[in-house]
């Protein structure tokens, strides 16, 4: 319009044609702003969320918006995100008829635990003549606690009930000998194990009995935790602490519905967490109450507290799964001591992890002298990981070496198998 003016200048027919082209647009502007605003309340929107959004896992969060204006509306969506997601280009634009509810569903993945904020939910609504935009806030500051693996535990608890779980790739373990516990005496059925015949029954009763077994139950079970400088090495977006976190929660949840009793500890400087193990299935909350508000520093952790604090509160011989990280094999020597003094009274599995990043420069085809030196470099690290692994093997401490994406399959596959083999 302001080109017309300048060009009327030259071309005088053009001023009024420009006048009345500025008097229609302006009052469509207005007959615009009167259809946005006769309306009250012209748009309702409210952002679903869970009360807890679950930490690593994709989180599923829905808009449910309404017009009330008596025309179709352009909608453009706006919602503020937590600033720890650091996206700030969220847009969803649709059109809606009156009256008409839409659902909006779009998904998150925090990789840290604590409190997420949400802004304001933004709506701007149009109407066909599109000059004007009418902006709706709702919802302004709402917070949202991200706790551990939330989907991540309900998952594995499904496929547990349902004896499903080698779909996540659990391995199924031949049971050895008898080590179970004796449950009661039967009549013998046709598949009943020769070796399981009670002979003082049979000669009682006159004919064949056995004795029947079951799985061993109530032993505890703890999950050590190092909340120190070396847990917060970041694969994936996600540190080694929160790795361990989520493979705690599950584990705990699958170990408690196999009727065993579940505890946990963290550890740096000292020993800050202890949850004595206990059967009770509401014991998981407190578990999980506790893996939320676990923190890491940049402190060596001190194994000689943990075992002094082991030998004082676990008085009975358990299962401990130590979740740590060694880099280096020097780092394994200083605290090796600690280890053979905890699994002398204890069945000690020690879970550490493979560096991902290193197998990605290995399997990269060196072309020049410094891809050579850095594939070298890392081959080597991957030794020590393998040595340092073969080593605890050598002094009777099971191991479970992983990539920390794969650390809660493992680590049930290794809990299945050690009930499997009553080697607790």
């Amino acid at each position: 319009m302001a080109a017309g003016f300048v060009l009327s200048y030259w071309f005088a027919f053009l001023y009024p044609i420009c006048w009345i082209i500025s008097f229609v647009l302006l009052s469509l502007c207005f007959v615009d702003i009167y259809l946005l605003y006769a309306t009250r309340n012209g748009v309702h929107a409210s952002r679903d969320l869970p009360q807890k959004l679950s930490n690593s896992d994709l989180n599923v969060l829905r808009i449910v918006f309404q017009s009330e204006y008596p025309f179709i509306t352009e909608i453009e969506l706006i919602d503020e995100l937590p600033e720890q997601f650091q996206k700030r280009d969220f847009l969803y634009q649709t059109r809606i008829r009156s009256g008409q509810r839409q659902v909006y569903e779009y998904a998150v993945r925090p990789v840290d635990r604590g409190e997420y904020v949400f802004g304001n939910l933004n709506v701007f609504a149009s109407s066909p003549l599109r000059i004007a935009k009418r902006r709706f806030q709702f919802e302004k500051d709402r917070m949202v606690p991200v706790y551990p693996s939330i989907i991540q535990m309900q998952q594995y608890d499904f496929l547990a009930i349902s004896n499903r779980l080698s779909e996540l790739g659990l391995k199924k373990i031949r049971r050895i000998g008898h080590t179970q516990e004796f449950e009661q005496i039967k009549e013998y059925v046709v598949g009943d194990d020769f070796r399981t015949i009670n002979w003082k029954a049979t000669a009682k009763k006159r004919q064949l009995m056995v004795n029947q077994y079951q799985d061993e139950k109530s032993q505890p079970i703890y999950s050590l935790i190092d909340s120190g400088r070396v847990m917060k090495m970041p694969f994936n977006g996600l540190k080694l602490l929160d790795y361990a976190i989520n493979s705690t929660l599950a584990f705990s949840n699958v170990a408690l519905k196999r009727n065993d009793k579940t505890g946990m500890l963290t550890f740096s400087k000292r020993v800050e967490n202890f949850i004595p193990a206990l059967q009770k299935i509401t014991h998981l909350n407190t578990i999980l109450e506790t893996l939320y508000n676990i923190n890491t520093d940049f402190s060596d952790a001190d194994f000689g507290h943990l075992y002094a604090h082991a030998k004082r509160k676990i008085t009975h011989r358990s299962l401990l799964l130590l979740y740590t990280n060694f880099e280096h094999i020097s780092a394994l020597k200083r605290q090796l001591p600690y280890l053979l003094a905890l699994s002398k009274k204890h069945l000690l599995v020690v879970i550490f992890f493979e560096n991902s990043e290193l197998e990605k420069l290995v399997n990269v085809n060196a072309e020049d002298l410094q891809s050579i030196y850095h594939k070298t470099i890392a081959e080597k690290f991957i030794l020590e990981k393998r040595l340092m692994q073969k080593e605890l093997n050598q002094y009777g401490i099971q191991t479970i070496l992983t990539k920390p994406e794969q650390l809660t399959i493992n680590t049930i596959n290794k809990y299945l198998e050690i009930k499997a083999r009553g080697l607790l």
